[in-house]
């Protein structure tokens, strides 16, 4: 009867981990989602240094 008393405490053990790693890992996923999306630079910053840079050579090339 002991025996079985063990294999009883040691299956509800390993439940219980289990239970607990997928508690975490669930979290995990939820932070990850909760993180922003990384983003480049927007158009109008990319549009503007454009114009920057045309003038520039405008200007290194005396059009004005």
């Amino acid at each position: 009867m002991a025996d079985m008393t063990k294999k009883m405490a040691a299956a509800l053990a390993a439940v219980n981990a289990y239970m607990q790693q997928e508690e975490e890992a669930a979290y995990q996923a939820q932070l990850a989602a909760a993180k922003p999306a990384v983003t480049g630079p927007s158009l109008w910053a990319i549009a503007g240094r454009q114009d920057i840079m045309t003038f520039r050579r405008l200007i290194q090339m005396k059009a004005f």
